[in-house]
């Protein structure tokens, strides 16, 4: 969808006083298992869109798109959307709100009533590009590790957490905040911040920070992408980081066979095995993968994240089942 030109809009986005009708109108009650905090600050959102860098050539996926501040906003851009809903009531109530406030963008609006973690790739006519969503704390994790996962299309991610989740999402090998989900997101892109958000432009008003980041996929990818070798890095950092305290050489010796056949595969992988799982890139633990010869010889058997043995000189792997996205919010 190359070249699109279509006429930049001038939408009425949500204010304030539009949420709260919405939510009367609805006798809506926010929901904390859902994460409901409503955006209701037009420049907020225009901010959001902008640091996304879509155009009107993007298809991009919303997840929790609530009362549709963010919705307007991407709309306003030119882009179509994709949103994803979870709740029955907001899924029904937005093509109406998208209808009132911008009837000429409507026809740009898909809206699917279901939870994120069970969306595949058949369901979506088109491929997205990009993702922009303002997420809540309970499944932000494994909803990016998801959609990154399932669709190689998504060229990037711009998304509104809380803080101590755009902490850890960006955080550096070595750092406090580092931990699984550093590691995983860095399997499909570079990840950086890209500003912090007050909780005053949200109703009700949440009683930390939002920060936002934004992940941009590896033009070339240096590493196999493929499902099976993903599914092997990620179960070796669910391993890493499952252990913390311990240096790396004990963390994999039973993944390894033993302390001092770990110790020999970290070496082969220039990884000092006296070092802890948090100083590992994720460009570390793909090497450690290929150097021990497990690397594509994994099968899904299940959701529980594991991993066979390596390759043994005169012997075979003995590949068990990993996940994409076990433990994605541990540690």
């Amino acid at each position: 969808m190359a070249g699109v030109q279509r006429e930049t809009l001038t939408i009425g986005l949500l204010g304030a006083g539009d949420i709260r009708a919405l939510a009367a109108e609805l006798d809506l009650r926010p929901r904390k298992s859902l994460g409901q905090n409503f955006v209701h600050d037009a420049n907020t959102v225009r901010r959001i869109v902008a640091g996304a860098g879509i155009t009107a050539d993007d298809h991009v996926l919303e997840v929790g798109p609530g009362l549709g501040s963010l919705t307007l906003a991407l709309l306003e851009h030119g882009s179509t959307v994709v949103a994803i809903e979870k709740d029955s009531v907001l899924a029904r109530r937005l093509p109406m709100t998208v209808a009132e406030h911008a009837p000429a963008a409507a026809d740009r609006l898909a809206v699917r009533d279901q939870d994120v973690l069970t969306l595949q790739r058949a369901e979506l006519d088109t491929a997205p590009t990009a993702v922009v969503a303002n997420l809540p704390y309970n499944v932000a994790v494994p909803a990016l590790l998801h959609l990154l996962s399932e669709f190689d299309s998504i060229r990037t991610v711009m998304v509104m957490v809380q803080l101590e989740v755009a902490e850890r999402l960006a955080a550096e090998p070595g750092g406090k905040d580092y931990g699984v989900p550093s590691a995983k997101a860095r399997f499909f892109g570079s990840v950086r911040r890209a500003g912090t958000v007050p909780p005053s432009v949200f109703w009700p008003v949440p009683r930390v920070n939002s920060g936002l980041v934004r992940i941009d996929r590896y033009d070339a990818p240096p590493w196999p992408v493929d499902d099976a070798f993903r599914r092997q890095v990620f179960a070796l950092i669910d391993i890493a980081f499952a252990q913390r305290r311990k240096t790396i050489r004990n963390a994999f010796a039973d993944w390894a066979g033993s302390g001092a056949q770990s110790a020999e595969l970290l070496t082969a992988a220039g990884i000092d095995p006296t070092r802890r799982g948090e100083t590992l890139s994720i460009a570390d633990f793909v090497r450690l993968l290929q150097v021990s010869g497990a690397g594509g010889s994994a099968r899904l058997d299940g959701g529980e994240a594991k991993l066979g043995p390596p390759h043994q000189p005169g012997g075979s792997a003995i590949a068990r089942d990993s996940s994409s996205t076990n433990s994605a919010q541990d540690s």
